[in-house]
């Protein structure tokens, strides 16, 4: 299925001083958002404590619940809506006391104030302090070490560091701004939107890794023309190949984010940006780095030899 013409030119690379203010810009309002709320909205994988997920049988008032939890010693309880009108999600914060014991207290209590309405408890978390402060060790050693594995993998790949670099510089804006929509949106940080960031990761990588083969073989092939024409060449010669890959993904994502409901909504909404933001590195970001270090470290580097 032929969907790009084999003679499109859409210059792509030519646009690159317009989309690296686009990016900056970008990178910027991310970090500025993590700063200014003093960081991410860690769930209770991360940060430690109990997290309960209740539905009633009949309309029950946020205010009622929060009362409930009042009347057995919780005040600094976190109580929203969830899901359907009769579904709630109570975190409670990491304390010195057992958590699990906690945790049957409140349901508990809660079954016993609410007996006419039938509660039901749909899911039940709890993960202690130090549990969670292994878990996000762990989740940073990950993200780290997929990075030192990227890079010498694509530097061993095409056995040149400048493609290796610029892979690296698209997968740090990639996760910079999807950071950066975590923390816009207040979606929670939990184990769940890690693997958002390791599947983008490994996303971002693969398309761009498609797109520095092709360079590399039409390199060879139009060895009279200049790097940017060879770059301009290879991303739209791959962009059927892109928009096939990227658009099946996100039709699928959307789907969830529609229509699989609120206990995958903050993890497809990361996702949907991830995809977005992995493409658009790809041509935007990789490329460009790639054209700027042959054009300015290579040449220099040869020209002092």
């Amino acid at each position: 299925m032929e969907l790009i013409r084999p003679d499109t030119r859409f210059d792509f690379v030519g646009k690159r001083k317009i989309t690296i203010w686009i990016s900056a810009a970008v990178i910027l309002i991310s970090l500025g958002s993590i700063f200014l709320r003093g960081g991410l909205r860690y769930g209770v994988d991360f940060a430690g404590g109990i997290l309960l997920q209740i539905k009633f049988s009949k309309t029950v008032d946020i205010s009622e619940v929060r009362n409930a939890l009042e009347a057995i010693g919780s005040k600094d309880a976190m109580v929203q809506r969830f899901g359907g009108e009769n579904e709630f999600l109570i975190r409670v914060k990491k304390t010195s006391g057992d958590l699990e014991e906690m945790s049957k207290t409140i349901q508990t209590s809660l079954q016993g104030q609410f007996k006419d309405k039938s509660l039901e408890i749909r899911r039940a978390e709890v993960v202690g302090p130090k549990v969670g402060k292994d878990l996000k060790r762990k989740a940073l050693w990950a993200v780290g070490l997929s990075f030192l594995g990227i890079l010498i993998y694509v530097a061993f790949r095409f056995h040149e560091f400048a493609y290796g670099f610029g892979g690296i510089v698209a997968l740090f804006h990639d996760i910079i701004v999807t950071y950066g929509a975590i923390s816009i949106f207040n979606l929670e940080y939990s184990l769940s939107l890690l693997a958002v960031i390791l599947t983008i990761i490994g996303f971002s990588i693969n398309d761009t890794i498609v797109i520095f083969d092709r360079v590399r073989e039409n390199i060879k092939k139009m060895r009279k023309e200049d790097l940017e024409t060879i770059f301009n060449v290879s991303i739209n010669e791959t962009l059927g190949r892109t928009i096939l890959t990227s658009g099946t993904v996100m039709t699928v994502v959307l789907i969830l984010f529609f229509f699989g409901g609120a206990v995958i909504h903050d993890f497809t909404t990361a996702l949907i940006v991830g995809l977005i933001t992995g493409t658009y590195s790809t041509v935007y970001v990789a490329s460009p780095v790639v054209l700027f270090w042959e054009r300015n470290v290579s040449r220099t580097k040869k020209r002092n030899r």
